[in-house]
C-alpha cells in the first residue's frame, strides 16, 4: 500500500488516498484517537470520484463515532481497464430497466459473477495492509453495496464481525446458498421504490441470510433516498459488535 496524498478535512478527519498495486483507494481516519481504531470497510458500486461526495459523507459519520473508514475502486470502475463483456452485460441489464422487462437470471450472471470473483480477494488483500497500519486495530464491519459483493465476504472473511448491507442491486440466484452460509450479524437497508433494484428477490435474499441476528430497515424512496437517521442506525449497529 502506498499512500498518495492526504488531507485533513475541516472536521479534522484525515482522509488519504492510496494505491494497492493497480487498485487506488482512500482511507479516512479519526481526528483523535486514543487506541487503534476499529475498520469499516465502505461499500459502493463503483466509481470513487462519481460517488466521492457518499462515500465521504459515510465515512465522516463513522469517524464521528471513532471509527476509521476505507473503500477501493471496483474492477472495471473508475481509470481500471474495462471488461468487454460486463460492459456488454450492463448493456443488457439497462435495456431490460429501460424496457420494463424481466431482468434474466443470465445477464445477472454475467454482470455480477465474474466481478464478485475479482472484487472480494482485492477486498481482502486491501484488509491486510490496512490492518498492518499502527492506527488501524479492528474489529473490521463491511458496510455498503454491491450486496453480493458483500454476502461473499461475510461468507469467506473471518476478519469481519458484522456487516450493513445494502440491497441495492442484483444478486445472482446462485449466490443464495452462500447466503444460508452467512452467520455474523447482519442490518439490511431496502429502499422500496428502488427503480434499479428487484425488490422481491431483496426481501427473498433477507429471508435466505443464515444470521441468527439479521435486521431489516425498508424505507420509501429511491434509491438515493436513504433517510439520514440511517447513518447513525448504522453507527448504533457497529457500536454492538465492532467491540
Amino acid at each position: 500500500m502506498q499512500f498518495i496524498s492526504e488531507q485533513r478535512l475541516d472536521d479534522g478527519v484525515l482522509e488519504r488516498e492510496f494505491t494497492l498495486g493497480e487498485i487506488p483507494g482512500i482511507l479516512w481516519t479519526p481526528a483523535s484517537a486514543s487506541a487503534p481504531a476499529p475498520l469499516i470497510l465502505v461499500g459502493h458500486p463503483g466509481g470513487l470520484h462519481m460517488m466521492y461526495p457518499r462515500l465521504v459523507a459515510r465515512a465522516r459519520h463513522a469517524a464521528a463515532a471513532g471509527y476509521a473508514a476505507a473503500t477501493i475502486e471496483l474492477p472495471g470502475s473508475g481509470d481500471r481497464p474495462r471488461s468487454a463483456a460486463a460492459e456488454q452485460a450492463r448493456a443488457d441489464l439497462r435495456r431490460a430497466l429501460e424496457a420494463g422487462e424481466p431482468v434474466d437470471d443470465e445477464i445477472v450472471d454475467r454482470l455480477v459473477l465474474p466481478l464478485v470473483e475479482k472484487a472480494v480477494p482485492e477486498w481482502r488483500a486491501a484488509l491486510d495492509a490496512l490492518l498492518s497500519l499502527p492506527e488501524i486495530g479492528g474489529p473490521v464491519g463491511y458496510s455498503g453495496g454491491v450486496i453480493a459483493i458483500g454476502l461473499r465476504l461475510a461468507v469467506v472473511e473471518p476478519r469481519i464481525s458484522a456487516a450493513l448491507l445494502f440491497a441495492g442491486s442484483f444478486v445472482p440466484r446462485t449466490m443464495f446458498e452462500e447466503a444460508r452460509q452467512v452467520t455474523i450479524p447482519l442490518q439490511v437497508l431496502l429502499q422500496w421504490d428502488d427503480e434499479g433494484n428487484d425488490r422481491q428477490l431483496a426481501l427473498d435474499l433477507f429471508d435466505a441470510f443464515g444470521s441468527k441476528e439479521k435486521t431489516l430497515h425498508a424505507n420509501m424512496g429511491g434509491h438515493t433516498g436513504v433517510p439520514q437517521f440511517e447513518g447513525d442506525d448504522g453507527n448504533r449497529f457497529f457500536a454492538r459488535h465492532l467491540k
